[in-house]
């Protein structure tokens, strides 16, 4: 029996310097939040997994709220930061760390360190939680070099591809993912 992990990349968010942790959902983010959890309602869910960002977890509250179940922190799941990008554009920053994986800025964390934090943690959730059904409230950057790390199709124009929120569904059989499907997307 195959395990799903559903990656839920967060609502939208008003940026507030300071504040990566905490900052919530807009208006827009918490109506999107709503159509998650119309979306998925009718899955066989078993756990629920998030960053420890705010965001990340109002996207996916609603649905785990509906179904009585606690959403559990993954520090190793938080957003990869970018740090310090004086001199270049945040899109420009953005191309340099998918086109050189050990790529970092000052104050930032490079696509590999990133990826192998977080695909260390679905590894060990793919281990402990085999034949289920999971949701991971989640990031652009991070979702992207999660799946990037089971196939190397998922790069820098997919993550550029990805909508605040958007919901992919990833089969996997043991630790292989052997598909994966769009499920909705703002």
């Amino acid at each position: 029996m195959n395990t799903i992990i559903y990656f839920i990349r967060h609502a939208e968010s008003p940026y507030v310097a300071g504040r990566e942790l905490t900052r919530g959902l807009s208006a827009k983010g918490q109506q999107d939040a709503e159509q998650v959890r119309l979306t998925l309602r009718n899955r066989a869910i078993d756990r629920f997994y998030s960053s420890p960002y705010e965001r990340a977890i109002r996207t996916i509250k609603p649905l785990a709220e509906e179904r009585g179940q606690e959403i559990h922190l993954i520090d190793e799941l938080k957003e990869r930061m970018i740090g310090d990008i004086t001199g270049s554009s945040f899109y420009g920053a953005k191309q340099a760390v998918y086109r050189d994986f050990s790529c970092s800025y000052p104050g930032g964390e490079s696509s590999r360190e990133a990826q192998r934090r977080g695909a260390a943690v679905i590894r060990e959730l793919l281990n402990r939680h085999s034949g289920q059904t999971l949701v991971i409230g989640t990031h652009g950057d991070l979702m992207t070099l999660l799946l990037n790390a089971f196939n190397p199709r998922y790069d820098f124009d997919f993550w550029e591809s990805t909508s605040m929120p958007d919901i992919y569904k990833a089969d996997f059989s043991g630790q292989e993912m052997i598909q994966v499907t769009r499920e909705w997307r703002a």
